[in-house]
């Protein structure tokens, strides 16, 4: 979730979701070893549990940012061996890495031995002509094996020849079944699917036993992201715990005192606003809503006026003026 996931956007996503495990942009090794680290790692409090996603693929290199990201107080370190980029593949990391297991290994054992906190892999089934039964086990043999704490698994190949990164993330197709497979072969490694998951009521069912066969979680990208409230569901639903907010709009405004903060340090409304696109799909005023914030929120000195306007164009259960009137009578 590059360019996505970043540490606003997970503020907001907190304030849909208690319980929810969010997760970082991945950072390569280099930039967390000689880049800005406060810009690229810092999050607050608000936001954990949270996981830091890595990308490189040497194992020194990979311990020492492990290490680094764990005294900035992150709760897991999660290698990415599923990006299929360009620039991941010159780099060496990413999805070209479920060719070399044992290199994913080493860079697993490498980060174990460097952090007390857990480490786990993002991985593909395989890559172009790779058979997903042998690639996937050998991925998952090796990692494990290494001490790796838990597999997320996109249930697709990924084309690194031939198809574009957007392309590699609806193009191949599907298949929950092959890590049903995986998590029957190995019953004690905590695994987790993604990929295609639009909507609660699709995570559910995939978490839901088949033939006995049980996943340990599921991990959802663009449909949350596209569509925020999914996770307004999510404590209720998976964890049997009221969400932290009744509602999207409730959710919104709990975060003004974050974001006027935000706006005193110099940072533009449009930092938090852009990942709020997606809020109230279907309700009459989402549009007008999303209109407003895309023309104002960018625009230097747009404060929480513009934001508090955008909402009240919203028709859902009551606007913020019309619940002013309410309360004023």
């Amino acid at each position: 979730m590059m360019d996505w996931t970043d540490r606003n956007c997970r503020l907001f996503h907190r304030a849909l979701s208690r319980n929810a495990l969010l997760y970082t942009e991945m950072v390569t090794t280099g930039a967390v070893r000689f880049g800005p680290r406060e810009r690229l790692l810092g999050f607050s409090a608000e936001e954990q549990p949270v996981a830091v996603q890595l990308g490189g693929s040497e194992p020194a290199e990979l311990a020492e940012a492990a290490k680094i990201c764990a005294d900035f107080g992150y709760a897991e370190i999660n290698l990415n061996v599923g990006c299929p980029s360009d620039r991941v593949q010159d780099g060496r990391f990413g999805a070209c890495l479920m060719r070399e297991p044992d290199r994913v290994a080493e860079g697993v054992a490498a980060m174990k031995a460097a952090v007390a906190i857990p480490v786990t892999v993002k991985c593909r089934l395989g890559v172009d002509e790779q058979d997903i039964e042998a690639a996937l086990d050998a991925m998952a043999d090796a990692v494990v094996a290494a001490g790796c704490d838990a597999l997320i698994v996109h249930a697709r190949k990924a084309w690194l020849q031939g198809l574009s990164p957007k392309e590699n993330r609806d193009v191949p197709p599907l298949d929950y079944d092959r890590v049903f497979r995986l998590k029957a072969r190995l019953p004690q490694v905590s695994i987790s699917i993604n990929g295609g998951i639009a909507d609660l009521a699709a995570a559910e069912a995939l978490l839901a036993p088949r033939a006995g066969v049980a996943l340990d979680g599921v991990m959802l990208g663009r449909a949350a992201y596209q569509n925020p409230e999914i996770l307004l569901g999510v404590d209720a639903a998976l964890f049997g715990e009221a969400p932290p907010h009744a509602t999207a709009r409730a959710a919104v405004e709990s975060l003004f005192p974050a974001i006027e903060a935000h706006l005193k340090r110099g940072g533009r409304l449009s930092n938090f606003t852009r990942h709020m696109m997606g809020l109230f799909p279907g309700k009459p005023g989402a549009r007008a809503f999303r209109r407003l914030l895309s023309e104002d929120g960018p625009k230097a000195g747009a404060g929480l006026d513009v934001l508090r306007a955008a909402l009240d164009l919203v028709r859902d259960h009551g606007s913020l003026s019309e619940r002013a009137e309410a309360d004023a009578a």
